[in-house]
């Protein structure tokens, strides 16, 4: 890894992580979306899906191709069995993608939002770790609207993530995104000019 200074961006579905990275992005921080690179590893074609396909099936592969995202969701949730499977081929190719990206990047700071970042080795690439936290309320009422679930779908998903108490317990900064967009995007600037005095100190010492 070079001398740049890591991020990690993290925080419960609902708690408007893509928001906080798009207000990274607006400020000229790099930045890398490991959901993105989750999709990526399994386009069409990839050594991925064709194992995701010869252990799941047909019915793991859309007409188009594609991967079918609902169908692998609804088999993993079902089964904690073959939810360690994929995470045992798909974690470590999302890894490597990442740290290829992490060791390109000559930006003073750069961030790596992923809402696996805990719960996964990922945690292990970064210097710092940024929670974008929110009540649960919030999440709940959130995630419906964005998503069309239903409150059970949302709280099963919930249920499958690091605990909140457990998120805020790891993180060395927090903000609470209970208020709109521009209070958002002034704590992300607040952080901003903290990280670029940190990213400053980081490159001293390496």
């Amino acid at each position: 890894m070079n001398n740049t200074l890591v991020i990690g961006l993290t925080g419960g579905i609902g708690s408007g992580k893509s928001a906080a990275m798009a207000a990274f992005q607006s400020l000229g921080v790099p930045c890398i979306d490991a959901d993105q690179v989750a999709r990526e590893v399994v386009e069409p074609g990839s050594a991925a899906l064709t194992s995701i396909a010869e252990h799941f099936g047909a019915d793991a592969i859309l007409p188009d191709g594609g991967l079918h995202r609902a169908y692998l969701r609804q088999r993993v949730f079902a089964d904690p069995i073959e939810k360690v499977w994929l995470e045992a081929l798909l974690h470590p190719l999302i890894n490597r993608r990442i740290r290829d990206w992490l060791t390109q990047c000559n930006a003073p700071y750069c961030i790596l939002s992923s809402p696996l970042l805990l719960e996964t080795r990922q945690h292990e690439l970064v210097n710092r770790i940024l929670l974008i936290d929110v009540p649960e309320h919030l999440q709940i009422s959130r995630t419906m609207g964005r998503d069309s679930n239903s409150e059970d779908q949302v709280r099963a998903i919930m249920a499958a993530q690091s605990p909140r108490t457990f998120k805020r317990s790891k993180a060395d900064d927090i903000i609470l995104n209970d208020q709109d967009l521009t209070h958002l995007s002034d704590e992300v600037s607040k952080l901003h000019r903290q990280y670029k005095q940190l990213a400053r100190e980081y490159k001293a010492q390496t």
